[in-house]
């Protein structure tokens, strides 16, 4: 397509005679004119409106309430929407972090982060002015060309909108009347009317900054796919695997702590030679009739595809099976073909004229009143994938190829970094948008002072040990030392396959080896081979699994997943009983034998009640819970739920609960009941209830965070109320982020390395507005290391932040699937396992005789 106004064309053969786009045409088609004038959406956000707050106290209301603030925009107002979670100010409403959220322990180090200083002029001020025309016009084109007639009055940095038009400076009457003429000698008048000076801090400002320099990323030729910025100037072969990995960066330009500043990170996409057209053709080899339409639209509805004949990037939302390149849609006042289109718009022949096309909707905004521009077809021919499927994914040489290519050791990326934004300095069409505006770039990458916890000692049974930093896991510091507790393994089968009968013996035999050194008692299993088919594996688990068994175990001969799903909805639905899968592949290579069954064993203790090791807790009477998600793609996006609470003052023992729930269901509706039933099972546990209450709300996406600080608070204060009027514990809610942008390097020995783990970052680089900070909790042999983000936003207890942060940290110890520090504090790994097992195979609640167990370890 051309740069101009694009037509409206019309589809034949439509079921519902549904108006079209022109092929490939969307929001990205039209190329920005000079000006790229910010629309309103734009500079206000994409995010939902936040809605009426909950059932909450009058207090409690008032304290999370408080935090929200308007963003104006001048006398035509807007509706207000969130940027990046802008305007959710929960800091504010916690007397003991006002002053200072930043913690004291532990030893200084000495860090560099991957942000850069936005550098303004003195008392710079951004000014938002209204436009009024007279008589009214509807085209925002036509408003902008008799607006920008007057450069002379209105300089040329200038950001239009259609009403409201922004300026780096004042102009000299609050009210300025200019007079323009249209091409067909119509007078008109227009009113630039002052309605608001925005300091740089000021959440229009943020936002006017992202897009200034979305438009210094077009000017480099980078091309946007999602959230972030690609060079396909630059591509990375890997003609082996058929594929192409495009460099690119992510930015986001906030306010920190310390100053507005731009978070930039390296990133890469994975374009594929495949066309869709390719991959359709081989599922038509595979699958027929109806499994074929099905497999179709599970594989490829929410792909992004590129089309390289003008370089943009589509989402499939739909496949027109009515549609192939033969029909015809309205261009102008002519019908014209698939076919004739891109041949005569792009040279390009369609060779299969019989295939389906695709449908992206179009996301391009509709001048007022007019109707909204209908889907884009797409040529399957034509567009090529993106991303990886499932099977490439599960392909070892594949991924080890990408990641020799996408995994940036510390001071490559650092460097790649520092490169970035001395380029965007060094090109003059890029320095001039800027200058316009009176922005720049500090050169250097951000200098903080963190802090490193101190090593956590592990206790196991009556004994206790240190762990390496450097690896930040005990699994050799734990061999030969008695599990904390377990229950015996008396009454527990094993079924296999014929062909897998010598590793069925072997993994027999070793248990019983492993077992000893670890004070687990063990029985022999009784051992029962099936049919290598789901069908019969589900029968021989029918016909002898009982009621008090303690332990399945089931060696599969593949990874199918329908197996694997039969065993465990079977096993956790049907006939609750505590399971462990193993692929027989896993148990072939003797050398390794020992270590496989020592992580098996240990993965059984747990899922029958067994307790591996724990760390000191200091706080008495406390609960701390987990709190993940899951979108069960098999079940139209239900929203699946779970929650895993502490039962014990070790956090050695927990309680598990699954909800499932409709599509666009607030999750928290059905865990506020699982709340209240962990609360119970606590009492069960302890003869009283919980003095205080952690919640660590993991899941939580992008322009999310109004939803749990409105909703899901008031959701968990009501399980709390539910136990009695008198029960008043105190309460945090931390919101636990591990998708971010922000990396930070040490400088080690004169080398940029990863921080050790326990570093802790809580200034400079959080939020003004948030009680937060970062933790890195994990260690990583290879590529740079990523930190979580806590965002404490609602907090009753009073603990200092060096308490909340160590705690926090000494959590990402307790995960026993991992003899190691893990990311997220333990409840919450726990939480996305249980969601994981449910969305992916269970499809159901699981039983209430597992609620007490991690039987989805």
């Amino acid at each position: 397509m051309t740069g101009r106004a694009r037509p409206r064309t019309r589809a034949r053969g439509r079921a519902r005679g549904q108006e079209t786009a022109a092929p490939g045409a969307s929001q990205a088609d039209e190329p920005a004119p000079a000006e790229a004038p910010p629309t309103e959406s734009e500079l206000i956000g994409r995010g939902r409106q936040r809605g009426a707050p909950g059932p909450f106290s009058a207090e409690a209301l008032l304290q999370i309430s408080a935090g929200f603030q308007q963003v104006k925009l001048g006398e035509r107002g807007g509706r207000r929407q969130d940027f990046h979670d802008a305007g959710v100010y929960t800091r504010q409403a916690m007397e003991h972090v006002k002053e200072s959220k930043s913690g004291t322990t532990g030893s200084a180090i000495q860090l560099r982060a991957n942000f850069f200083r936005i550098l303004s002029r003195p008392q710079w001020v951004l000014y938002q002015y209204h436009v009024d025309f007279k008589p009214p016009m509807e085209s925002r084109r036509m408003k902008s060309a008799l607006l920008f007639q007057h450069e002379e009055a209105l300089g040329s940095a200038r950001s239009f909108d259609g009403a409201i038009l922004f300026l780096p400076r004042r102009l000299h009457s609050k009210e300025t009347v200019l007079y323009s003429e249209t091409r067909t000698g119509e007078k008109v008048q227009i009113s630039v009317t002052l309605t608001n000076e925005l300091p740089p801090t000021s959440p229009v400002c943020i936002q006017f900054y992202n897009i200034i320099f979305r438009r210094i990323l077009r000017i480099l030729n980078m091309q946007q796919i999602g959230r972030d910025h690609f060079n396909p100037n630059d591509p990375l072969n890997i003609p082996a695997h058929n594929l192409t990995i495009w460099p690119g960066f992510s930015t986001t330009i906030l306010n920190y702590e310390s100053a507005v500043m731009l978070c930039t990170d390296v990133t890469h996409k994975v374009m594929r030679s495949e066309t869709v057209l390719d991959f359709l053709t081989s599922l038509r080899q595979k699958h027929t009739g109806s499994q074929f339409t099905e497999m179709c639209e599970k594989e490829l509805i929410g792909l992004i595809v590129l089309t390289k004949y003008n370089n943009k990037t589509y989402r499939i939302d739909g496949i027109a099976w009515d549609q192939s390149p033969i029909n015809t849609f309205l261009r102008g006042n002519t019908e014209v073909s698939f076919v004739d289109y891109y041949k005569s718009q792009y040279g390009l022949e369609i060779s299969d004229r019989s295939q389906v096309l695709l449908i992206s909707h179009v996301r391009k905004r509709s001048p007022a009143g007019a109707p909204p521009p209908g889907p884009a077809l797409l040529v399957p021919e034509l567009c090529y994938l993106t991303g990886l499927t499932d099977q490439m994914r599960n392909d070892f040489k594949i991924m080890k190829d990408l990641t020799s290519h996408t995994k940036l050791e510390p001071e490559v990326r650092d460097r790649r970094l520092s490169s970035f934004v001395t380029n965007i300095r060094r090109n003059r069409d890029a320095q001039a948008e800027l200058d316009k505006w009176g922005l720049s770039f500090d050169d250097q990458l951000l200098n903080l002072t963190g802090r490193v916890l101190q090593t956590e000692k592990i206790f196991q049974a009556s004994r206790s040990y240190d762990y390496d930093l450097r690896t930040a896991d005990w699994s050799r510091q734990m061999r030969g030392i008695p599990l904390t507790k377990c229950p015996p393994l008396n009454n527990w089968l094993m079924f296999y396959t014929r062909r897998n009968s010598t590793e069925a013996q072997s993994l027999l035999q070793t248990l019983d080896k492993v077992s000893g050194p670890l004070g687990v008692r063990m029985q022999r299993a009784v051992m029962i081979e099936y049919e290598d088919h789901p069908e019969a594996l589900i029968r021989a688990l029918q016909h002898n699994v009982g009621s008090q068994m303690d332990m399945v175990v089931v060696i599969l001969s593949s990874s199918r997943q329908d197996k694997y799903s039969g065993v465990k909805k079977y096993l956790c639905v049907d006939c609750p009983t505590p399971s462990q899968c193993v692929l027989a592949r896993t148990l072939s290579r003797p050398q390794t034998l020992m270590s496989v069954a020592t992580k098996i064993l240990l993965q059984m203790a747990c899922k029958m009640g067994g307790e591996l090791w724990s760390v000191e807790i200091p706080l008495k009477q406390l609960m701390v819970v987990g709190i993940d998600c899951y979108h069960d793609t098999a079940a139209g996006k239900r929203s699946i739920g779970a929650l895993v609470a502490s039962l014990n003052q070790t956090m050695t023992r927990w309680f598990s609960k699954c909800v499932l729930q409709r599509k666009g269901q607030e999750i928290m509706d059905g865990l506020r009941m699982a709340l209240s039933a962990a609360l119970k099972d606590y009492h069960k546990f302890n003869s009283c209830l919980p003095s205080r209450i952690i919640v660590y709300r993991d899941g939580v996406g992008v322009g999310q965070l109004h939803s749990v600080v409105d909703h899901e608070v008031a959701q968990i204060m009501e399980s709390i109320k539910s136990m009695g009027d008198e029960y008043l514990p105190r309460l945090s809610v931390v919101v636990v982020t591990k998708r971010i942008a922000t990396r930070v390097f040490a400088n080690i020995g004169g080398k940029v390395s990863n921080p050790p783990t326990g570093t802790i970052i809580d200034s400079k680089v959080t939020r003004p507005e948030w009680y937060d900070f970062y933790i890195v909790s994990q260690a990583v042999r290879e590529g740079c290391i990523a930190p979580t983000h806590y965002n404490v936003v609602y907090d009753t207890s009073g603990l200092k932040p060096d308490h909340m942060q160590r705690l926090t940290y000494k959590l990402c110890h307790m995960y026993y699937n991992w003899q190691g520090i893990i990311r997220v504090p333990a409840p919450c790994q726990y939480a996305h396992k249980l969601a994981f097992l449910v969305g992916q195979s269970i499809h159901k609640e699981p039983s209430l005789q597992l609620d007490e167990l991690l039987f989805y370890l």
